[in-house]
């Protein structure tokens, strides 16, 4: 019986060191738990903490290279800044700037396929990046590709452009296209781009005057003058536009006017050769020309006297002369008796005859000739003005 007992105490006092026990256990738990998820927390912290600080120790140090591969860029040291970038690289692989720029130095070396490798991956990723597609459209020029050429410059006139004023970036990149298509001789796909230029310059007298420049060379002169004029709006003293203006309406026969430009444009620079022969030549124009609006008849007469005795000059030089050159030379002979002032100041009716007569010998005057003097070059110009009139 007492041994009954003593094992019904020794029971219950088993199950009450349970009971306390498991009561000890549910009161850990929680802050084992918790004391774990605050290491868990910590560690992830610190992880991330130490991630973060590398991350920026790679973008510091590739940050460094490019900024030391620019300057090296800046200054036409292309080998070591080929070195910088691909440094720089290593830090930020994908960085689209440091590929941009490597390739550019890899151009200054003349390494255009290591170049066009860079640079098409960077247009496949970013078509519409202006400065990529000027860069390939470079590489296409080097290697004579012009459909390339062409493709990639057109991109970089529509693309976009960071870094700056977009509609410059864009009007730099048509200008440096029409010189491409200047320079292969397709003038006319460069007046094509020359009116789209135009349509975009606005008020800006200098911008005005190079198209006006890059219209001559097309042979575009009437909207050459147009742009010069433009240009002389914005700024009456500009005398590169005034030099133009008056080539212009020189190529164009407008004398008068080209006299007035040309005459402004050596006053204001008088070492401008080319000028003054234009203008030497349009005052000759202007001396032979018999057909000028409100000339005096008796200066006329002079004129058309003088011109056609020049011309029979010319026309009896010829040392061995053509059939037509015989004929014209008769011809001359037969007419020279009605002119003179005092018969045209009679009778004005040969004045026509005379003058046809002089454009005919002026035109068809040979090598056996003598040589065209500045009035045998006036009165083919005037021959010329008659006919398109």
């Amino acid at each position: 019986m007492v041994h009954s007992k003593s094992n019904g105490a020794t029971n219950g006092l088993n199950e009450v060191l349970k009971r306390v026990e498991l009561s000890r256990y549910l009161t850990r738990e929680p802050v084992t738990l918790a004391l774990l998820t605050l290491l868990a927390a910590v560690f992830l912290l610190a992880v991330s903490g130490l991630s973060r600080i590398y991350q920026l120790q790679q973008q510091s140090l590739a940050e460094r290279w490019a900024d030391q591969g620019s300057a090296d860029l800046k200054e036409g040291q292309f080998r070591p800044a080929v070195s910088d970038f691909r440094t720089a690289l290593l830090y930020a692989r994908d960085n689209n700037a440091y590929q941009l720029s490597l390739a550019q130095a890899l151009m200054g070396l003349d390494r255009t396929s290591e170049a066009r490798a860079y640079l098409i991956n960077l247009w496949e990723r970013e078509p519409d990046n202006g400065l990529v597609s000027l860069e390939l459209a470079r590489i296409a020029v080097g290697k004579s590709d012009t459909e390339q050429a062409l493709r990639y410059y057109h991109n970089a006139i529509y693309a976009t452009w960071t870094g700056g004023d977009q509609e410059t970036q864009r009007r730099s990149a048509r200008l440096e296209l029409i010189s491409y298509l200047l320079q292969i001789g397709a003038k006319t796909q460069a007046e094509a781009e020359l009116i789209d230029l135009g349509a975009s310059l606005g008020e800006d007298a200098g911008q005005q005057a190079l198209l006006g420049g890059l219209f001559l060379r097309v042979g575009d002169s009437q909207r050459a003058l147009a742009a010069f004029r433009e240009s002389l709006k914005l700024d009456r003293g500009d005398q590169s536009a005034m030099a133009g203006a008056g080539a212009a309406a020189y190529k164009l026969g407008l004398y008068s006017q080209a006299d007035r430009y040309l005459r402004a444009a050596v006053a204001a620079y008088p070492a401008d050769d080319k000028s003054a022969a234009l203008l030497n030549a349009t005052e000759s124009v202007l001396h032979w020309d018999p057909y000028l609006p409100q000339i005096p008849d008796a200066r006329r007469d002079q004129i058309v006297v003088d011109a056609f005795a020049a011309a029979g000059q010319r026309i009896h030089s010829c040392a061995a002369p053509s059939n037509q050159e015989k004929s014209l030379a008769q011809a001359w002979d037969a007419l020279k008796p009605k002119i003179t002032v005092r018969r045209l100041r009679q009778d004005p009716d040969p004045v026509d005859p005379a003058m046809t007569l002089v454009f005919q010998i002026e035109r068809q005057a040979g090598n056996s000739c003598t040589a065209a003097n500045d009035t045998d070059r006036a009165l083919l110009l005037i021959a010329n003005l008659q006919e398109d009139h």
